[in-house]
């Protein structure tokens, strides 16, 4: 795979911003923040990169893009969506924000295709004046050819001089034998899994174990997928080192509004739910001890 795959089927636009062509589909970039809790308040410090495509105009499920895709061209298409996120988190990201990088192993079958792929990453990355330490890598064990293909494939990112992410982490032996394994810088929780354990007072403390576990070991945390108030609460509660979800923030297409996102001022208290679809509230709220309101 060479460099020109991915930006052959880049179109540059005035403002800054890119977009992918493949087949009959128009690619864009959508960003959603990853919040971090410092002291009793959430601050922006991360960005996911996710695909969205068009048909027409018209906008269409990534899984059905997906698979309409041969498995021949997964290896081109991955690296379009990877050229694509990265050209547009430079144009309109926070300089200082992490930006997670979803990765498909499966397509990475041999070390020297790993080697070849992240090298003309790097070289996108300097084109969009990204510092690599600021790319975080998400990767699955479902998706892996197989255990010593997923480990070669984390050992060569690491190389390049990226941070792992393990995804959709949901505590069965399989898992815990993953972070054992590839020994992540940061794990992301399952959303059902945790809205599932946040449902009952031993789901809940088996969930804080965890995430004390994985920070002892120094591994941080992200709950994914949250959409509600009191999830949000029970995260913080539960010691996770940062959120993700529509309760805070939603999926932008670029150009963002996120390049100005600040952190809020050091008197404001403890963050809530988020009062606006791009920036956190701040505000106070009562203690809450675990799961949802249940009427009588």
């Amino acid at each position: 795979m060479s460099r020109s795959i991915g930006l052959a089927h880049i179109i540059r636009h005035d403002d800054g911003t890119s977009t992918g062509v493949w087949g009959i589909y128009t690619l864009q970039s959508a960003f959603q923040p990853i919040f971090a809790f410092k002291e009793g308040k959430l601050s922006v410090a991360a960005f996911e990169g996710l695909i969205r495509p068009f048909r027409d105009g018209e906008p269409q499920s990534p899984t059905a893009f997906f698979g309409t895709c041969p498995a021949a061209d997964r290896l081109h298409i991955e690296a379009l969506t990877r050229t694509l996120h990265l050209l547009n988190a430079g144009a309109c990201l926070p300089q200082e924000a992490s930006i997670f990088i979803n990765f498909d192993p499966s397509v990475f079958t041999d070390r020297s295709i790993a080697d070849k792929a992240l090298r003309d990453m790097r070289l996108v990355l300097h084109e969009a004046g990204i510092d690599p330490r600021r790319i975080v890598c998400e990767v699955t064990e479902q998706k892996s050819a197989s255990q010593e293909a997923l480990y070669g494939f984390v050992e060569a990112l690491r190389a390049n001089g990226f941070r792992i992410a393990v995804d959709d982490y949901g505590a069965d032996e399989s898992d815990i034998h993953r972070i054992k394994e590839l020994k992540p810088d940061i794990v992301k929780f399952d959303a059902q899994w945790i809205t599932h354990l946040m449902e009952s007072g031993a789901g809940f403390a088996l969930l804080t174990a965890m995430v004390k576990g994985f920070e002892t070991q120094g591994i941080h945390t992200v709950f994914e997928g949250l959409e509600e108030g009191w999830q949000l609460e029970l995260a913080e509660k539960a010691g996770a080192s940062m959120v993700q979800g529509y309760v805070l923030a939603r999926p932008e297409l670029a150009p963002t509004s996120f390049r100005g996102f600040v952190q809020p001022p050091a008197e404001e208290s403890t963050v809530s739910a988020a009062s606006s679809p791009t920036a956190p509230a701040t505000r106070s709220r009562p203690a809450r001890v675990f799961g949802r309101k249940v009427a009588p």
